[in-house]
């Protein structure tokens, strides 16, 4: 049963707590009501804003159409084999449980992706990752249905044509479908991936050698990192990581090297090299900058944050004066990874 709703405020609905109203509402639990509500005359040609957790997007106005809270739940085993182990989740089911699920049960490939905010559903669209590890590398497939057509289609890994932070529902198909379910490839042995970030040094402060690693101990190393940095959005508006980590040639990464010898860089293949954005920004100076309540997080520069009652706007304007002072002072561009509205 639909329930649409009108004028409804999207400030719960956002990590960054912006105070902005929906002209129409409706949460969706199931692709049946999913379809239904695509066929509805009147709102066929209404513009439609898909959420799921909210986490990953900067509203700068009021959305005058639909906005669509995909709450579609449930995880189910659809099969295995000697090596790995097949399961679907869907698009409303929270992330960072479906990772507590499969570490409970020792299935293995999502432990370095806890605790990131969010839902099922968002995650393919922008390749979610961290800590050396992305969605694509545990991902099979998905479903999703055409908001034209009603149509629903079996994307593949192919299909997905996924790349850093972004995947073809970014590009070439962006507001065109709205993803329903996601499969993934867990592997029953895991392989760990502890050399990126502070995982190994936090590993050793809780006592775990490498003989008894195990992918709880690198979930739990991932959540107690994560939070000693990042911001709870319940406690600080914000969308998690602002912009993306930016990738530079081999060749300006060594120079600015000679010029910054505490840069560091991770190999991202063809002669390029990923450098972290964060440690840019806070290099540049912005590291707990704040202008009124739109601020740049203290603990970590690659956060922008919401302190109370920023706008949209204003977390963009400083979205924009921080690229400015990164581009000038290295000469590289960082780009936002938050879908702006």
């Amino acid at each position: 049963m639909l329930n649409i709703q009108s004028r409804v405020s999207l400030k719960p609905y956002n990590t960054f707590r912006i105070d902005a109203n929906a002209r129409y509402w409706v949460e969706i639990s199931n692709e049946e009501d999913l379809r239904t509500l695509l066929q509805l005359s009147e709102f066929i040609d209404t513009p439609k804003l898909i959420l799921g957790g909210g986490s990953n997007v900067l509203l700068r106005q009021n959305f005058d159409g639909l906005v669509v809270k995909i709450n579609i739940q449930g995880i189910d085993i659809i099969r295995e084999d000697d090596n790995h182990v097949y399961l679907t989740a869907g698009a409303g089911v929270n992330w960072h449980e479906l990772v507590l699920f499969c570490v409970k049960r020792g299935y293995a490939g999502m432990e370095n992706l806890s605790l990131i905010p969010g839902t099922v559903g968002a995650s393919p669209m922008q390749n979610i990752g961290a800590y050396g590890v992305e969605l694509e590398q545990v991902f099979e497939s998905l479903t999703a249905i055409h908001i034209l057509t009603g149509e629903k289609r079996t994307f593949t890994h192919v299909d997905c044509a996924f790349g850093y932070r972004e995947s073809v529902f970014k590009r070439e198909l962006k507001g065109q479908y709205i993803i329903t379910s996601v499969t993934f490839q867990l592997d029953k042995q895991p392989t760990f991936h502890t050399r990126y970030g502070a995982i190994q040094e936090t590993l050793t402060a809780m006592g775990v050698s490498e003989d008894k690693l195990t992918i709880k101990a690198v979930s739990d190393a991932v959540i107690q990192i994560r939070r000693s940095k990042l911001p709870d959005p319940a406690q600080i508006g914000n969308a998690g990581s602002f912009f993306k980590n930016p990738e530079i040639p081999k060749a300006q990464f060594d120079t600015l090297k000679t010029d910054y010898p505490t840069l560091p860089g991770y190999p991202a293949g063809d002669e390029q090299v990923k450098v972290p954005a964060g440690w840019l920004i806070e290099q540049a100076g912005w590291k707990g900058y704040r202008s009124g309540d739109a601020g740049v997080h203290a603990k970590q520069a690659l956060v922008l944050v919401n302190y109370g009652t920023a706008t949209g706007d204003e977390i963009i304007s400083l979205a924009k004066q921080v690229q400015q002072s990164v581009q000038e002072k290295f000469g590289v561009s960082i780009s936002p990874e938050v879908n702006i509205v």
